[in-house]
Formats: C-alpha cells, sequence, structure tokens
C-alpha cells in the first residue's frame, strides 16, 4: 500500500522560499548590471546604481557577489548563454550564399545586442582573469562558429591558407567592426549585413578546388 506523501514542513518551505527569493533578486542584479552598462558603457556602474536598478538594498548585491569584477563575470556569463541560445545552425547544410546570409544574421544580432557590453569587458578585463577568459571564450567560439558555417569553402586549403583565412574572417566580423558600420559610418542593420556577406563571398574560395 502505497504511503502518502507528507505535505513539507513548514520549516523547508520557509528555506526554498527564501532560496528562491534570493535566486529572483540574483538575477535582478545581473539584469540591471547589463542594462546599466548598456547606457554608461564602457564605464562599469557602481554598487548604488546597480542597487537602485535592481529594486535591492547594495548590502544584498554584495551577499551575492564578492564585488563589482564578480558581478561583471556572472552578467558576461549570463549574456554568453544567451549567445549560444542564439547561435543555432540553422542554414548549415544550405549553399554557400545561404550559409554566409546565416552566419552573418547571428553575428549581426550578437554584435547589436551585446557591443556596449563588449567595450566594457574589454575595457576591464585588465583587473580580472576570468573576464580576460571571458573574452577569449568569446573570440574563440566566434572562430570555431565560422569553421563550421563555411566548411565547404575552407575545407578546401591547406592548413596554412585555412587558418589565415579564419584570422581574417573574424577580424572582419569582429564587435568593433560591426559597432563602425553601425556608428561611424552610419549604416543600418541590413546594410551592414550585406556589406559583410558580399565581404566573406568575395574572400572565400570556391567550394571545389581548381584542378
Amino acid at each position: 500500500m502505497a504511503v502518502p506523501l507528507q505535505p513539507a514542513t513548514p520549516t523547508v518551505a520557509r528555506t526554498d522560499g527564501r532560496r528562491l527569493r534570493s535566486e529572483r533578486t540574483r538575477q535582478a542584479i545581473i539584469e540591471a548590471y547589463l542594462a546599466l552598462a548598456e547606457e554608461r558603457s564602457p564605464h562599469a556602474p557602481t554598487a548604488a546604481e546597480i542597487a537602485g536598478r535592481a529594486g535591492c538594498s547594495v548590502r544584498s548585491i554584495f551577499e551575492r557577489f564578492s564585488d563589482i569584477l564578480a558581478l561583471q563575470v556572472a552578467a558576461t556569463d549570463h549574456a554568453m548563454n544567451e549567445i549560444v541560445a542564439l547561435a543555432q545552425t540553422h542554414g548549415r547544410d544550405g549553399d554557400r550564399l545561404t550559409r554566409i546570409t546565416a552566419q552573418v544574421g547571428m553575428r549581426a544580432r550578437t554584435c547589436e545586442r551585446w557591443l556596449r557590453l563588449w567595450r566594457s569587458l574589454i575595457v576591464n578585463q585588465g583587473q580580472s582573469d576570468e573576464l580576460k577568459q571571458r573574452v577569449l571564450q568569446s573570440r574563440q567560439r566566434a572562430v570555431a562558429r565560422l569553421d563550421m558555417m563555411l566548411v565547404p569553402e575552407l575545407s578546401t586549403l591547406d592548413d596554412r591558407e585555412h587558418r589565415q583565412l579564419l584570422i581574417v574572417l573574424e577580424a572582419l566580423t569582429d564587435v568593433e567592426s560591426w559597432g563602425r558600420m553601425r556608428e561611424f559610418f552610419g549604416l543600418s542593420f541590413d546594410e551592414a549585413c550585406e556589406l559583410w556577406v558580399q565581404a566573406i563571398d568575395r574572400l572565400l574560395p570556391s567550394s571545389r578546388p581548381i584542378l
């Protein structure tokens, strides 16, 4: 005979409730940091500004993060998780133009969303080995995705040429490259995407080796 489940004790319920509220506060702090980083880039917001935006006390911030740099690392991880979720492999098996367009579209949305946070990360990476590691990881992921989306063309090259072209393509589609097109040259989102598609297409070799 099955033993009926007992309702949670008041103590367990209170503990679970506190944990849930604490996690909600932590998430609110991260989201407040990201919003303020967008507004104040490249300078990191202060604890008081973050607390005001998150609707909590400064003490609540430092109960969850050892310092502002630790908060910045957590916020960067949150942003990178969003980027990974955004980076679908749609178009990977398409023709040349389909694959280039899919790659550019994903990269452009990422750059548009996180341009200012990236600038803050670059400015502050000298203060934290963890932030330096996040910069490295971000660039490595960008290179790996280019390599994955452009296999038919890149696979025709020898190792040295393959590496050199990936370096050029990563530099071409860097976050700051996007920022210059959008801010300095005043291009629309679609115009900037079109330039990237055209440039990548011109740089890539034919998908079939020339005999």
